[in-house]
């Protein structure tokens, strides 16, 4: 069977939800039996967002491959279930840099290069040449940015002209805003955004509309007659308590069976278990019986993209655990002064340090650690997180003055964290750490990383260029921290841990493998922590 195609555009803003709506196309199909794969467009012309702030991009999300990717793919794996690669990741900088090279090289025989059809017919290449090599019965192809967009409008056309050769749904997503002085759903804005798609040359299948309240009929007749579409085919995206109900309330709503006839599919039934298996989930989800409080510490937390992966880790954990995680966002550079309220941490069960860059937060984040330690709070450290509460400990146990990382403190006394050795003789920034799957050795089964794994061998992505320096690894390991996982080669550290109580820091970001319903082991054992610490507070009061 040849690939079919479903593509998603959006109206309006940005924002609205493309990546959770093709998660659950995705999802969707593969509860009805069907190979789905997701291909992502971004309009940037940066090569990837590796180089990326994640004040204005959200977390960069890395792949087993080593790929470092929008955080969209994070939203495609939880739903999935699996694994992605690289090549289902296109930007208009791997675009234009292709076509610039081909140009140099002559490939165009002289012609006069172009976006329409050079630029358009490379990008059609691309994705028969992908569905080709992973033969999907269905790729879900998300265009970034809105329709209107300068840097997306090359492959709205690129789009249209798949189109013309191949099976493809369109499926446009907008807006419509309630107006609290006349309390309707306003149809004008999705309109002239649907205006703008026919000018383009595309009349979508189906009009997805994102809604704090339900979807009237009265404003799916409006919609459907400017669209000339039946009703049915206006669909009510509302609010959810939950994202990950969106699947199931797509299925109640008929739309399934509708995207199945479109595609040319064979309506089958749903796999049961996989569906009873995701309500649970969701049941839990959303009514746990329990709740605990999280703090999660971060450098970029204004932005709570940032930290897309690492929230959506605790959701999933919590779910495990049948309790409700609440999450207090903490900034460390506020407790980087002295006398700082620590009443927020004090009340939280369990604090999460997360990954980052630069100087900025980090003596808050040790101060954060330091209070864990001594205050028996269950504590994870992720990358950064990691290496800091080294440092803390070093300082504060080890009694290293003028401990750091090298990153912070080039001239620093006593040098805990240091540059790889594969890193200092690297000039380029992008696509250059220690990125993707790797594979690490558990060294003790009585610790908290074997016993939340349960096996010696495991696998983790990274991101990172500092690691731990294995001269302080003797010094720090007489005063009590343990090292519990390292590299297959026993040259980098990967797992530390305090001897007492549940404080543990690991190099990767176990949270980009955490799948709903499948969630990340260390997070796992981090909630179940929290829920012990929280009865036990429960007790003593």
């Amino acid at each position: 069977m040849a690939t079919k195609y479903v593509v998603i555009l959006g109206s309006l803003m940005s924002g609205l939800g493309k990546g959770v709506l093709t998660a659950s196309i995705l999802r969707i199909l593969d509860l009805y039996g069907y190979s789905a794969l997701p291909i992502k467009f971004d309009g940037y012309l940066n090569f990837d967002c590796g180089t990326m702030n994640p004040y204005q991009h959200g977390e960069v999300f890395v792949l087993d491959d080593s790929s470092e990717v929008d955080m969209d793919f994070g939203i495609y794996e939880r739903f999935l279930g699996r694994s992605l690669t690289g090549d289902l990741s296109i930007t208009g900088g791997k675009l234009f840099g292709s076509i610039i090279s081909k140009e140099r090289q002559g490939k165009y025989l002289g012609e006069t290069v172009q976006i329409i059809p050079h630029l358009t017919d490379q990008i059609i290449r691309n994705i028969e040449n992908i569905a080709k090599a992973k033969k999907p019965d269905v790729f879900v192809v998300e265009v970034g940015g809105t329709v209107g967009d300068i840097e997306n409008s090359y492959f709205i056309e690129a789009m249209r002209q798949l189109s013309l050769s191949h099976e493809v749904v369109f499926i446009n997503l907008t807006y419509l805003p309630t107006l609290d002085v006349v309390g309707e759903q306003k149809t004008k804005p999705a309109q002239i955004g649907l205006r703008l798609l026919l000018q383009d040359g595309i009349r979508p299948n189906f009009i997805i509309c994102r809604t704090a309240s339900k979807l009237l009929d009265s404003t799916k007749e409006k919609l459907a007659l400017f669209a000339n579409l039946d009703k049915e085919r206006i669909i009510d995206d509302q609010d959810q308590a939950t994202l990950y109900n969106l699947p199931l309330h797509f299925i109640a709503t008929g739309f399934d069976r509708l995207l199945l006839s479109d595609l040319g599919l064979n309506v089958k039934r749903l796999d049961r278990r996989k569906s009873s298996e995701w309500k649970e989930n969701v049941r839990k989800t959303v009514s746990p019986k329990g709740e605990v409080n999280i703090a999660l510490v971060g450098k970029y937390t204004h932005l709570r993209d940032s930290y897309a992966s690492v929230k959506e880790a605790i959701v999933h954990a919590a779910s495990i655990n049948d309790v409700r995680a609440n999450i207090s966002w903490i900034e460390s550079s506020d407790f980087e002064k002295k006398g700082c309220d620590y009443s927020a941490l004090s009340r939280s069960d369990a604090i999460i340090v997360t990954g980052g860059f630069g100087n900025r937060g980090t003596e808050g984040m040790i101060n954060i650690i330091r209070h864990a330690r001594e205050n028996h709070v269950p504590y994870l450290g992720l990358c950064l997180g990691m290496q800091l509460m080294a440092v803390e400990y070093a300082r504060n146990v080890a009694g290293l003055q003028g401990a750091n990382s090298t990153e912070f403190d080039k001239e620093a006394r006593h040098r805990i964290i240091v540059l790889l050795d594969s890193q200092k003789r690297i000039t380029q920034k992008g696509g250059t750490m220690r990125l993707g799957a790797q594979e690490c050795v558990l060294l003790e089964r009585s610790s908290i990383a074997y016993k939340s794994y349960g096996t010696g061998m495991i696998s983790e992505r990274h991101r990172h260029r500092y690691e731990f320096n294995n001269r302080y690894a003797t010094t720090l390991k007489k005063c009590g921290l343990k090292i519990t996982g390292v590299t297959k080669d026993r040259k980098l550290v990967e797992f530390i841990e305090w001897s007492t109580g549940f404080g543990i820091g690991t190099q990767s970001h176990p949270e980009l493998k955490s799948r709903f319903g499948r969630p990340a082991p260390l997070f796992a054992s981090l909630i179940a922590a929290a829920k012990e610490n929280h009865v036990r507070k429960d007790l003593n009061r």
